[in-house]
C-alpha cells in the first residue's frame, strides 16, 4: 500500500518516548509553527532542497534540466521530475520525501528490534503531523507493527479530526501530545490555527484512556511564562486529564539552515530560549500541582 511521503528514518532516538525507538517522520502538518525546526515537513508534496554550499558549479544540473529551472532552483518552474538531482555529484540537491510502502516501512523498522527489545522502546510516528497523512495508510502501519509486538507511540500537534485518534488508539503506546499555546489567538498568531481543536481532542482522547505525554515547547517571548505555565496547569486539571508524563521542552534553532535550502526564509530569527534557570521554576510549579512525572527535555 503506497500512501504517504516519508522525510526520514531516524534510528537510535531517544527523546521520542520511552527507551531507544526508530522514529519516522511524514511529510506534512496542518500547523506552520513560527519555530518549526522541521521546514521540509510542513508541505505534503516533495520538494527539491538545494545545498549550497555542496554546489561545485559544474553545470551539470542545468544541462539535465528540461525546463532550465536547474540553476539557481527556480521553484516555481520546477516540473520536480528530479533529473538535476539524479545529475548532481556532489549531493548539493535532494529530495525532501520519498513514498514507501507499508510492508517495506514495517521491514525496515522490524530490523531494529533488538534495540527495542532491550531498551523497552519502539517506533514513534511524527512528522509533520502523522495523523493528517492518509489513515488507511496509518492505521496498517501501526497496526502491522502492533502485532508484530512493536510498542508504537504517535506524535502529534492534536489538529485533526478525532475520528485519526480512534483509528490508531487501539495500537498505540503513547501518544506525545504537544501543547503549543494555551491562549486561541496567540496559538493562531504562531502556529497558523486556533488550539479549539487540540483542546477537545485531548479532552477525549484522554477520556477514551489514551496513554498521553504532554510536550510542551517553551520559547522566551512567546511562552515561556507563569501564565502559560499556570494555563496548561489549569486547563489539565479542570479537565482531569492525567498525563503520563510531562516533557517541558527547551526551544532551539536547529533547523535554522534548512529554509534557504528549501528558498524560504525563517520567520523566527528573533526568537530565544528560556534559561535554564526558568526552566527549573517551570517544572517545579507542576510538580508543586501534583504532575510528578515531569521532565525537562525528553
Amino acid at each position: 500500500m503506497a500512501g504517504p511521503l516519508v522525510l526520514n528514518i531516524q534510528k537510535y532516538a531517544i527523546h521520542d518516548g520511552a527507551g531507544i525507538r526508530t522514529t519516522v517522520f511524514f511529510k506534512g502538518c496542518p500547523l506552520s509553527c513560527l519555530w518549526c525546526h522541521n521546514p521540509e515537513s510542513q508541505r505534503y508534496p516533495r520538494e527539491l532542497m538545494f545545498h549550497q554550499d555542496r554546489c561545485a558549479g559544474c553545470g551539470e544540473c542545468a544541462q539535465a534540466c528540461p525546463s532550465g529551472a536547474a540553476m539557481p532552483p527556480d521553484r516555481e518552474a520546477c516540473r520536480q521530475c528530479g533529473a538535476c538531482v539524479d545529475a548532481c555529484a556532489h549531493g548539493a540537491r535532494e529530495w525532501a520525501g520519498e513514498p514507501w510502502e507499508v510492508r517495506d516501512l514495517v521491514r525496515a523498522l522490524e530490523k531494529d528490534r533488538m534495540f527495542y527489545e532491550q531498551s523497552g522502546g519502539g517506533v514513534t510516528l511524527s512528522g509533520g503531523e502523522v495523523l493528517a497523512q492518509d489513515m488507511d495508510y496509518v492505521e496498517a502501519l501501526a497496526r502491522r507493527l502492533y502485532e508484530d509486538g512493536v510498542s508504537v507511540d504517535i506524535d502529534t500537534c492534536g489538529h485533526v479530526p478525532y475520528e485519526r485518534f480512534r483509528r490508531v488508539l487501539p495500537y498505540a503506546d503513547t501518544f506525545l501530545y504537544d501543547l503549543k499555546l494555551m491562549d486561541p489567538e496567540a496559538h493562531r498568531k504562531y502556529t497558523g490555527v486556533d488550539n479549539a481543536l487540540i483542546l477537545e481532542n485531548l479532552k477525549r482522547l484522554s477520556g477514551d484512556g489514551g496513554k498521553i505525554d504532554i510536550r510542551l515547547p517553551l520559547i522566551a517571548g512567546v511562552n515561556a511564562d507563569e501564565g502559560h505555565i499556570g494555563a496548561v496547569i489549569d486547563f489539565l486539571r479542570r479537565e482531569d486529564i492525567r498525563p503520563h508524563r510531562v516533557n517541558l521542552l527547551k526551544y532551539h534553532d536547529t533547523g535554522r539552515g534548512k529554509y534557504p535550502q528549501l528558498g524560504r526564509t525563517y520567520e523566527g530569527a528573533g526568537l530565544a530560549a528560556p534559561s535554564d534557570a526558568w526552566l527549573e521554576q517551570a517544572r517545579e510549579t507542576f510538580l508543586r500541582n501534583g504532575f510528578t512525572n515531569t521532565e525537562i527535555g525528553g
